[in-house]
């Protein structure tokens, strides 16, 4: 809608407000809809979300119920709104303000399917009939609340129709010059909200109510920019510089920046966004943001390239706790990098969380608050480790600021991290959400461990960070508009027990925050590393890794398995990790053509009678790291039948032979969890574990 209209229809409410104060008459709401606005599920009817709004409203407002269950906004459904009692009623009350939730019983077999063709003509015809009986009626309708995974038809049917009917809501409140309230967005991420998957909770209710209220009042609690706009922060160069927030409706928010200001006015549903065109890498600048009653200052802001940095404890992993950490943080004195540090409010080791906490991580309030800060020894010994070395590489080596998102959580899944609308349409990985905690395509210690931090929970669907798509929706969905350079992740140990899931979940993931921040961001990956004990598919995940870098585009792997312990997943060679990690921005994503992003990748082999040659990309120089002969080759003539090799190295190219194996069909090297390969190039660089057995390394 635009602001026109917008302002159009303020005017019409606060004038119905005054005209009724003065005649002692309250502005009456009609809430017209399904079980929803009934308020099925819940007991006390004075949590059902009219009766909440009514609160919220004040006694200038009346509120009518007129919901009822499974009723279907086509007149050919199975329970057409139009022949209920409610309908006659909400008509009679003749409200002033009309709000519309209808379509979720539209999902049904017996309606969408054989009458989708009449529903924009319905539901116009019902917006019309209320408009009839007041002309001066401020009609309001609904995008609908979420249906999730557990519904019984969700895979079947429910899930296409539910977005097709969805989308149409949306284009009939353009065709009618009404206002759209989003009652799907806030609760799409608060399945802990919906016992049975489709009725929410009381609470649920409450933030129905509040999505309401704000569309009636325009009261949204003032300026408030997002959180991640800070003092002290870094916006991406070279690229659109997009702010925005909330604010009261129709307010007019401006921003001065750069000695240039620019506004907008706040839409309907209190969201408001200003952009600037992009800029080179500079500053300091002073951003003012105000809406004529209050004014924001933040200062001390550079241009230049912000990093996110995530995935689980080997990238939370701290600067204080890294092998090099005394000259690392003596050294830490870097003004132009800045560290944005999203810490949990409880960290998932093996205890059970309180009641607060609990009540936090339903709330979506996992991470605290926090602001950016210049890196200090002070400020760098918490941060990353892996995640310092690699901006600060980039630094040093650009001469460009530096931002760095950290939001990694220990022992989190990937699936944590892919939000929930993708993984819903994925025609594999929709088994994720299914009792999650006690299915097999979640790690055994991921679900053991969310079942223990959760034990005083009084809720069954109480949600954890390792439940699939949480983190996104705690730690990613709320900053996708804010432009960045690019991604670090490090993870992978919660994903070995199915290094084949894990080749469909990884590409999905990089292919959601793609999507997700509209820009084909470049990704760089830490193949997991060495460890002997209890890690049997460590071989196996690690040449995935190594071929998944292969299929997806515009990504690069900084190989670890050198610097691995063989007692402990959590290694503390950090410094070489987040250089590694930098050698494929600076040569990919920077252009800096000199610097070698990686060790030997293997690339190709032949066969000539009872030898294999093997070819490797960034193999000048190949060696070995002790001056020994190459270790950790093995060659098979079938599957799954590995001897040990003897191995010769003639310049870039390496000859494998083993006497038990006399037909050599397959070379892999590196295999064992805890790897003893010292197989190295110019550069003192690794190389990649790796099988020919399952050779695809074209780019």
């Amino acid at each position: 809608m635009n602001n026109t209209w917008s302002k159009i229809v303020l005017i019409v409410t606060f004038y119905l407000l005054v005209t009724s104060s003065i005649f002692g008459q309250p502005i009456k709401i009609a809430c017209v809809g399904n079980s929803v606005t009934y308020g099925m599920g819940i007991e006390n009817p004075e949590e059902r979300y009219p009766a909440q709004l009514q609160v919220m409203l004040g006694n200038e407002y009346e509120v009518g119920n007129f919901g009822h269950s499974g009723a279907t906004l086509m007149k050919h459904g199975y329970r057409p709104y139009w022949n209920l009692p409610e309908f006659k009623e909400a008509v009679d009350f003749r409200a002033d303000i009309v709000i519309i939730h209808l379509g979720l019983n539209d999902t049904d077999p017996r309606a969408w399917p054989k009458y989708r063709d009449e529903f924009v003509r319905d539901y116009i015809n019902l917006i019309d009939t209320f408009k009839q009986v007041n002309p001066d009626a401020d009609v309001k309708i609904c995008r609908m609340t979420p249906i999730f995974t557990g519904h019984s038809r969700f895979e079947s049917s429910t899930r296409d129709w539910y977005w097709q009917i969805q989308e149409t809501i949306e284009v009939i409140a353009e065709i009618s010059g009404v206002e759209l309230i989003d009652l799907h967005t806030p609760l799409h991420k608060r399945p802990d909200l919906f016992p049975d998957n489709l009725h929410p909770t009381g609470e649920g209710a409450k933030i129905i109510a509040e999505k309401v209220y704000g569309a009636i009042t325009g009261d949204y609690g003032g300026l408030k920019p997002a959180s991640i706009f800070t003092s002290g922060m870094v916006l991406q160069r070279n690229k659109p510089i997009i702010f925005w927030g909330t604010a009261n409706a129709n307010e007019i928010v401006e921003i001065e920046f750069n000695n240039q200001k620019r506004d907008t006015s706040v839409n309907r549903s209190g969201k408001w966004e200003i952009e600037f065109p992009p800029l080179e890498a500079g500053g300091p600048y002073i951003i003012t943001i105000s809406n004529g009653n209050e004014v924001i200052s933040l200062k001390d802001i550079l241009i230049g390239d912000i990093w996110l940095c995530s995935g689980q404890s080997n990238m939370e992993f701290r600067l204080n706790q890294a092998a090099t950490y005394s000259d690392d943080i003596k050294d830490a004195n870097l003004p132009e990098v800045r560290l944005f540090n999203m810490q949990p409010v409880a960290y998932t080791n093996n205890v059970a969380w309180d009641k607060e906490t609990l009540d936090k991580i339903n709330r979506l309030q996992y991470f605290t608050k926090t602001e950016w800060k210049r890196t200090t020894p002070e400020t760098a010994k918490d941060f990353s480790a892996v995640a310092y070395h690699f901006g600060k590489t980039l630094h040093q080596e650009t001469d460009v600021p530096i931002g760095l998102i950290l939001n990694a959580i220990g022992g989190s899944p990937a699936e944590a991290w892919i939000d929930r609308f993708t993984l819903e349409h994925h025609p594999r990985l929709v088994g994720l959400f299914r009792n999650w905690k006690n299915n097999d395509y979640i790690n055994p210690w991921c679900r053991e461990r969310a079942e223990k931090n959760s034990e005083l929970s009084e809720n069954p669907l109480q949600r954890h960070p390792y439940q699939p798509s949480y983190l996104y929706e705690a730690g990613i969905q709320d900053i996708t508009r804010l432009n960045i350079a690019g991604v670090i992740w490090y993870q992978g140990e919660s994903n070995e027990q199915n290094v084949e899931l894990h080749e469909v979940i990884f590409p999905t993931l990089v292919e959601s925050w793609r999507n997700a921040w509209s820009d084909d961001l470049p990704f760089y990956y830490v193949q997991l590393s060495s460890m002997a004990v209890g890690r049997e598919t460590w071989g196996h995940f690690r040449d995935s890794q190594r071929r998944l870098m292969y299929e997806i585009p515009n990504s690069g792997m900084a190989v670890s398995s050198d610097l691995g312990d063989s007692t402990d997943v959590h290694p503390r060679e950090k410094r070489q990790i987040g250089e590694r990690l930098a050698r494929w921005a600076l040569n990919k994503t920077y252009g800096v053509d000199d610097i070698i992003p990686s060790g030997p990748l293997f690339h190709d082999f032949f066969i000539e009678n009872d030898t294999v040659y093997l070819s490797f990309e960034y193999a000048e120089g190949l060696r070995t790291s002790d001056g020994k002969a190459p270790r950790s080759f093995e060659l098979a003539e079938f599957p799954g039948l590995y001897y040990p090799a003897d191995t010769v190295i003639e310049g870039n190219v390496i000859k494998v032979t083993s006497s038990k194996v006399k037909t050599p069909r397959y070379v892999r090297y590196g295999w064992s969890s805890f790897s003893d390969g010292n197989l190295i190039n110019i550069e003192g660089l690794p190389a990649s574990t790796f099988s020919t057995q399952f050779n695809n390394n074209s780019r």
